[in-house]
């Protein structure tokens, strides 16, 4: 079982280390939760991570002003070392120095970044990959912020049913289609560059970012509450 740890890194417990917790776990300010906060503007029960096929996935408990994972809002989330959780006037850091650097190394390797080849060797330098203080740098590093939460391509969900496989083939096409209409659309002017859509174009790029919204949202709240 993957163990959780959590250190704040702002907010009136500002500092503390909630290391090692077995999922799944809650946090809000009332007694009873695994991570109780001192933050009135947090509600009682306002966060849920669980394991869920290996993964650590986040889940808003229909906070009143909500969550935010690297600085977006978040309904459902998996998490990935690194992270910054933001609730109420809290920030939380997901994962331990060593996993965070673990995180770094691995997208050294992958190509991802400048700024990761960079933190890569100045640890190197120090005689200790374990050894930055990475609460300072993500407070203070757009660079350190931007590279950690570089989106990565999704894993497809596995073991789904011969029907749910299709759905999600059907959502994906229907994206594909609309997306390439998009881009086949566009001019791209070469003396500078710039990329020129029709403005009819822009209006239904718009139009699907609207529709992804929806996906997300019903997907996070299939009850509709």
């Amino acid at each position: 079982m993957t163990r959780i740890t959590l250190r704040v890194l702002d907010g009136g417990d500002r500092g503390k280390i909630f290391a090692d917790l077995a999922p799944p776990i809650t946090i809000g300010r009332e007694e009873g939760n695994s991570v109780q906060l001192n933050d009135e503007r947090i509600s009682r029960f306002h966060i849920k991570i669980q394991e869920d096929a290996g993964k650590l996935v986040l889940t808003d408990l229909e906070s009143t002003n909500g969550t935010r994972v690297n600085g977006e809002d978040a309904h459902l989330r998996i998490l990935r070392y690194g992270d910054v959780i933001s609730l109420g006037r809290s920030v939380l850091l997901f994962g331990t120095r060593d996993q965070i650097a673990g995180r770094l190394e691995e997208l050294r390797n992958d190509g991802i970044g400048e700024t990761a080849e960079l933190l890569a060797e100045e640890s190197r330098l120090n005689g200790d990959s374990k050894s930055m203080s990475f609460e300072l740098r993500l407070g203070a590093s757009e660079d350190l912020q931007s590279t950690l939460h570089i989106p990565q391509p999704p894993e497809l969900p596995e073991h789904l049913s011969t029907g749910q496989a299709a759905q999600v083939s059907e959502l994906l096409e229907y994206l594909h289609l609309r997306t390439r209409q998009l881009v086949q659309g566009a001019m791209v002017e070469e003396e500078d560059g710039r990329v020129i859509m029709p403005l009819p174009h822009w209006q239904e790029l718009l139009e699907v970012q609207a529709q992804l919204a929806e996906y997300l949202r019903e997907i996070g709240d299939p009850n509709g509450e």
